[in-house]
């Protein structure tokens, strides 16, 4: 009975050192590093319903546009500076068929920047387009050159970034501190291994072999008991 006790105590500590093994596996995507767009509201800004393409502001509108990584329109960060026409625009006469939009853009912080890239300054700009030009429009009067993708996603504003669209970013990347030049993505300079991971998102080496060492562990538990019983 003692060593029936023991033995199933022994394989309840294996099992435990496993599950443990297994739950320091690496976290899923923390979210995408893209560009978000806003719209001026009363209360400061709001995440834009529609597109830049298809979003048509009116006169004395203003508009933004963030980079930085979120999981979604929930947590995605909003553009630092404020959504103040007159600040803009009161410099910018009016014109005749046309409208004035007061465009945000801000390049987000170092620690949100693709590897080996770093962001400008933020900048604003009043743009003087047709009455029935889009957002799209008035950012490109603004900041040019923007870069799409072929499914018309914004990806690039002012040349920033270089490359890259809607990115993936892992939980376990490495970040970058404010000032730093350490790449902040994983396969720019360094590799997402680096960090834990095996690059694709799969267990590290290190997880590989605690797990392999808890198997031998308890096979050989399993032939001692049957060793003793014999």
């Amino acid at each position: 009975m003692t060593r029936g006790r023991g033995a199933r105590a022994l394989g309840t500590l294996l099992l435990a050192g496993l599950l443990a093994a297994l739950g320091a596996a690496p976290a899923q995507a923390a979210g995408y590093r893209y560009w978000s767009f806003w719209e001026s509201s009363g209360d400061g800004w709001a995440y834009a319903t529609q597109g830049p393409s298809t979003a048509r502001p009116g006169d004395g509108s203003v508009i933004g546009f963030r980079f930085a990584v979120s999981e979604d329109s929930k947590d995605a960060a909003k553009p630092r500076a404020e959504a103040d026409f007159d600040a803009v625009c009161e410099d910018t006469p009016e014109k005749d068929g046309g409208k004035r939009v007061a465009v945000v853009v801000d390049f987000g912080t170092p620690a949100d920047a693709p590897g080996g890239e770093t962001p400008p300054a933020q900048r604003t700009a009043c743009a003087q387009v047709t009455k029935d030009a889009s957002a799209g429009e008035a950012l490109a009067a603004a900041a040019k050159p923007l870069r799409y993708d072929s499914s018309a996603l914004l990806c690039g504003i002012a040349g920033y970034p270089r490359s890259g669209c809607g990115e993936q970013v892992g939980a376990g990347e490495p970040k970058k501190e404010k000032g730093s030049s350490t790449p902040a993505s994983p396969g720019a300079t360094e590799n997402a291994g680096d960090s834990g991971g095996d690059g694709d998102g799969g267990p590290s080496a290190g997880l590989i072999g605690g797990v392999a060492a808890v198997v031998v562990l308890g096979a050989a538990a399993v032939w001692q008991a049957r060793r003793r019983r014999g």
